[in-house]
């Protein structure tokens, strides 16, 4: 029986499509899951947490862990860090990578079991040194279905990326230290090859030093006068990154996306943390 659910893995740090839903990263984590493993069914809200914080200051903040499933549930948590390249891969990490700040966070606990169709709190803190430079903490708390038996492993410290587990949520936290803030630039809008079809992109460089996304949504009339909305990738941008994000036609709320005719006419504002970019072009 396959008790996965699937995902893609960018999407936990899209919070429109992810808040409350099930994810499951078994298959990127390459976790053997042993077949009489109870289902994986649980969620996490929010899936993206965005803070601000200062020098010397303890920042505390809290998840909310619902089971939806109709047994109980055996979680344990820890961080990890991760990293993103420049195209999006996305790659997730048991050993502390350089500068990473993951020694400043404290857990509540380790493990903990969650009734049947019940909800509870999970609390974290960052405590972040008196002589922490500008910047961003970025780390990823990792929720994890386990058997009662692994329980002391875990505990004293043997968790890691393959230890078995029935499935894995993992929720984005962002502290932005000392005012850090992103500061993107539009550098092009064009379209390029994905997935062997034509696709509008816009390509976005990260001046600052904290994450930034891209928001909002293009008009576009292509070559038949159909009108549609492109509506940009949402996923981050880290500091120092030029990324080239795909523009997708927005599906209506009944059917399938609509099909690009070129030329597109397009024209509108892309939003971000700190701005706008205004767009007028043509695709040929």
């Amino acid at each position: 029986m396959n008790i996965f659910r699937s995902c893609h893995p960018l999407q936990d740090l899209n919070a429109r499509q992810m808040a409350a839903r099930l994810v499951c990263w078994a298959a990127l984590a390459s976790v053997a899951v042993a077949a009489q493993a109870a289902p994986f069914e649980v969620a996490v809200s929010p899936s993206r947490t965005e803070l601000v914080g200062k020098a010397g200051q303890r920042v505390g903040q809290s998840i909310q862990i619902y089971n939806v499933g109709g047994q109980v549930s055996a979680l344990s948590f820890r961080t990890m860090d991760w990293t993103l390249s420049d195209k999006g891969e996305l790659k997730f990490h048991d050993e502390l990578l350089p500068g990473s700040c993951r020694p400043w966070v404290t857990l509540e606990r380790r493990t903990r079991q969650v009734a049947a169709r019940a909800n509870v709190p999970f609390r974290f803190q960052i405590d972040v040194p008196a002589d922490a430079p500008r910047g961003e903490c970025r780390f990823m708390i990792a929720i994890e279905g386990i058997e009662p038996a692994q329980q002391a492993i875990i505990n004293s410290g043997g968790a890691s990326l393959s230890l078995p587990v029935s499935g894995r949520i993992a929720v984005t936290v962002y502290l932005a230290v000392g005012g850090a803030k992103p500061q993107l630039e539009l550098l092009r809008l064009g379209s390029d090859s994905v997935r062997a079809q034509r696709q509008p992109v816009v390509t976005v460089r990260n001046n600052g030093d904290a994450h930034g996304r891209l928001d909002g949504a293009l008009d576009a009339t292509d070559s038949n006068g159909q009108r549609l909305e492109l509506v940009p990738d949402g996923s981050p941008i880290l500091p120092g990154q030029t990324r080239v994000l795909t523009l997708s036609p927005k599906a209506p709320a009944s059917g399938a996306a609509p099909t690009l005719r070129y030329p597109l006419n397009i024209q509108g504002s892309l939003d971000w943390d700190d701005g706008a970019f205004k767009v007028q072009a043509t695709l040929p």
